[in-house]
């Protein structure tokens, strides 16, 4: 039992650091690649779209999010509004 138990710790620990290390993307069906230094990994992350109304009214939770994609080697963002999906190596 205790065999098994740290047999599936490391696999998900496997699967979460895989889960969190840069990777290449898509978006609609087309590769993301860095359009400074043609590198193909990438960190995902989230970036909210304030707008001027809804800061003023301090509303900013109300605003839509974008995706973003930061280079893995220059650190360029890559916005986009579009769903991405991660691509498996």
């Amino acid at each position: 039992m205790a065999n098994e138990a740290r047999r599936f710790f490391k696999l998900f620990s496997k699967n979460i650091k895989e889960l969190r290390s840069p990777a290449p993307y898509e978006v609609n069906g087309l590769r993301v690649i860095c359009v400074h230094c043609r590198h193909d990994r990438f960190d995902h992350g989230f970036a909210q779209l304030n707008t001027a109304l809804l800061s003023f009214l301090n509303l900013d939770f109300a605003n839509r999010s974008a995706n973003i994609l930061t280079c893995d080697r220059c650190g360029y963002v890559h916005w986009f509004n579009k769903d991405i999906r991660r691509v498996r190596v």
